[in-house]
């Protein structure tokens, strides 16, 4: 199960590798596989295109919930948000909040409410997974082999980038 409260995915940070040998990407998994404790699901070698989607993102489920998770929590958020800066406004007397509080206590909870999900929407479509996506896709094409890795913490995410590294690999990740 996920432990972040805005995304269904357990592993919310990717970092990848790519190499120029099939045997430099294989020694840089094994090494990856034997730091991270074993977690052959985290690391994963890629040799081909074939199923290259589901290595890069295996968690379509998680994605799914971080869609329905995103959108909720954000979106309490810019109502809250919304309500705070009703307070605020009404608080340092302006005419136009104080004359129609009702009204325009509602249409500033509704926008903050409207931006929360706007910001739910961004945080599903992940745009800084994109990169990472693309760039493994064209150097595959290219007969270059990448590592995959599917942190589960932002520490796991700075040893296997810096392992990455050490092993000559041209290194990409995501936030």
């Amino acid at each position: 199960m996920a432990d972040h409260v805005i995304t269904g995915e357990v592993s919310n940070s990717k970092v990848g590798a790519l190499f120029d040998g099939e045997m430099e990407a294989q020694r840089a998994a094994e090494k990856l596989r034997r730091t991270l404790g074993g977690a052959h699901s985290q690391v994963e070698l890629i040799t081909s295109r074939k199923g290259v989607g589901r290595k890069l993102e295996p968690e379509s489920p998680g994605i799914f919930l971080t869609a329905l998770r995103a959108h909720f929590w954000l979106g309490l958020a810019g109502l809250a948000a919304g309500a705070v800066l009703f307070g605020i406004l009404f608080a340092m007397g302006l005419p136009l909040i104080v004359n129609s509080a009702p009204l325009a206590a509602g249409v500033l909870i509704f926008f903050g409410g409207v931006a929360g999900l706007m910001f739910g929407g961004l945080v599903t479509l992940r745009p800084d997974h994109d990169r990472y996506i693309l760039k493994v896709r064209e150097e595959l094409e290219e007969g270059k082999y990448a590592v995959v890795v599917h942190a589960r913490s932002h520490e796991q995410m700075a040893v296997s980038a810096e392992l990455l590294k050490q092993s000559g690999g041209d290194v990409i990740k995501t936030l």
